[in-house]
């Protein structure tokens, strides 16, 4: 279907891409006519999706199961305070939609699976993965190979960053750069060891120039390209590397990749969960309960709820010295690392073992 020509508003709002030879009326014709995919809407997917949105980038996907808590907000700059508990998917579409009416916002707010992944990638032209975990990278990219998408990849790491692009014109893959996984514990999370609020802006505004190079056909994409990046000695390094024809020839996907990535036991139950308000009751009533804290020393020092720290990377070599007869409530920043901690003990005979729903962002001192 032919898009339709720029309207005289849309001709005013990105006169400044009409001005350049390299995309004028054609390429933001190309712009307009895209559908983008954008894999998480944290601290990466905002500046992403502001300067898509911004660009003219006629349907953005926002994919993102999670809500907006309060440690977001220092690098997570879509969100406002009064968006703390919403889902970050229907936020940032909101906030998106009023900055350009123009464009067609569609918020997915799932998880991504092994069974979904292929039906929610299939009708978009650019793929933008902004998660934080290697369970969802290989996913994302085992999936635009199969679908033939061209994968635009970003990471960070406390003052560290990557960008990417991956399966562009059958370049190499995510796999082609890391075939296997690192081992559990080796890469810990941004909410377990904290990351600069604004490396995601300066990894995620890159991320943006790549997608809207490959949509307008301009320049040198990154494909078989890492760039590398320091922020702390503000230092860029492009490493090369090549397609590994055995990493480009996936037909189907993993069955399961927390499994493949060693974050969870195969085909692992969800840990059952326990809101803030039972756990108050709880308390209140004087019935033993044992409570575990798996986060960060650091993260400890600055909030917790008493009970004992023992951080998820040290846990299973705690096992012993923790009773296992005493109804354990485990906690954490969100709750993502809770309930593998609780999985965990519930694979090693714990008897009654639950995850505080949310962790702290959900528990008022």
């Amino acid at each position: 279907m032919p898009t339709a020509p720029l309207t005289p508003a849309e001709t005013d709002r990105y006169s400044r891409h009409l001005l350049l030879p390299e995309i004028g009326t054609a390429g933001q014709l190309k712009l307009k006519a895209a559908k983008v995919l954008v894999i998480g809407c944290g601290g990466l997917g905002c500046p992403v999706l502001l300067y898509l949105a911004a660009a003219g980038v006629g349907t953005l996907g926002l994919l993102d199961f999670d809500t907006v808590a309060e440690s977001n907000l220092q690098r997570q700059v879509l969100y406002a305070t009064a968006d703390v508990g919403r889902p970050k998917a229907l936020a940032a579409a909101a906030r998106l939609g009023a900055q350009n009416p123009f464009i067609t916002l569609v918020p997915h707010q799932t998880a991504l699976t092994t069974a979904n992944a292929l039906g929610l990638l299939a009708g978009y032209d650019v793929v933008v993965d902004c998660s934080d975990n290697f369970a969802t990278r290989y996913l994302v990219n085992d999936a635009c190979v199969v679908l033939g998408k061209p994968l635009v990849y970003g990471a960070i790491f406390k003052f560290d960053g990557q960008v990417a692009v991956f399966n562009y014109q059958n370049g190499p893959t995510y796999r082609c750069l890391y075939p296997e996984p690192p081992a559990p514990g080796e890469a810990p999370s941004c909410a377990e060891i904290g990351v600069l609020g604004v490396l995601p802006g300066l990894v995620g505004t890159l991320q943006a120039a790549e997608v809207l190079k490959i949509l307008a056909g301009i320049g040198e994409v990154l494909s078989g390209r890492l760039l590398v990046i320091d922020a702390l000695g503000m230092r860029f390094q492009t490493l090369r590397f090549r397609a590994v024809p055995a990493q480009q020839q996936r037909t189907a996907l993993e069955a399961d990749y927390a499994a493949f990535c060693g974050e969870a036991p195969p085909a692992a139950p969800p840990a059952p969960e326990i809101s803030a308000a039972d756990l108050r009751a709880w308390q209140a009533s004087g019935r033993p309960v044992q409570l575990l804290d798996v986060r960060e020393p650091h993260e400890h020092a600055r909030r917790h709820l008493g009970g004992r720290l023992v951080p998820l990377g040290q846990l299973a070599g705690a096992l012993a010295d923790l009773p296992a007869d005493v109804p354990t409530v485990v906690h954490c920043a969100s709750g993502a690392r809770s309930q593998r901690a609780a999985q965990l003990l519930l694979a090693h005979g714990f008897r009654e073992v639950y995850s505080l729903r949310g962790g702290l962002a959900g528990f008022e001192l």
